[in-house]
């Protein structure tokens, strides 16, 4: 996997996430059964996970299972989102973090794979908060790229069936790159939210 600026992609989430209103937190996502607050939870979550694994700071943070529980987000999400996105895209400037192994949701896997994967988990769920809250959202492109390398390359996973990726979306062949890597992230590119409904999320 080739090192990337997560930077861009990192601002660009931030400013989606900062247009979020109060609201707007218990609507649906394209992550079934969650609502944009617990999106926005484990958005949180792992950003402070792979931080640390760039940093191959690996404890408590690190290991922590994402299907342990429903992530959700706390009094002070706003001021804390955007500055651990910023810890994050500069973890992952330093070339170091991309060589070696670390470890991230108590997974141990080379330090460049963790790198794509932070990739496709900010474009991805950059993609769920703007369709949730109806923005407009254009990926960084070289982000973008490198989560679409990654996600080709999963595929074929046979465990992408749980958790928050589903099964590939077929799309068509004239598909933009962003709708491409949206189903092979297991989304539909045409999801559009219920007006007016809520969700419950499931218990942890």
């Amino acid at each position: 996997m080739t090192m990337v600026d997560l930077g861009p992609q990192a601002r660009i989430v931030a400013r989606l996430a900062e247009s979020v209103t109060d609201e707007q937190l218990t609507g649906p996502t394209p992550c079934p059964d969650l609502a944009l607050r617990n999106l926005l939870g484990h958005l949180l979550g792992l950003s402070v996970a792979f931080r640390d694994a760039a940093h191959k700071d690996l404890g408590a943070t690190t290991d922590t299972n994402p299907n342990a529980a429903v992530p959700d987000i706390g009094p002070g999400w706003r001021e804390e989102l955007p500055k651990t996105l910023d810890e994050l895209a500069d973890a992952w400037r330093d070339p170091a973090a991309w060589t070696g192994h670390t470890r991230a949701g108590g997974v141990d896997l080379p330090a460049a794979v963790a790198g794509a994967v932070v990739a496709d988990e900010l474009v991805i769920h950059g993609w769920d908060v703007a369709r949730a809250t109806g923005q407009e959202y254009t990926p960084d492109p070289a982000v973008l790229g490198s989560a679409l390398t990654f996600l080709r390359a999963a595929a074929d996973d046979p465990d992408r069936g749980s958790g928050l990726f589903g099964p590939v979306v077929a799309v068509p062949e004239t598909a933009t790159l962003l709708d491409r890597a949206v189903g092979l992230s297991g989304r539909d590119p045409g999801w559009r939210p219920v007006p007016g409904r809520a969700v419950r999320p499931p218990r942890a």
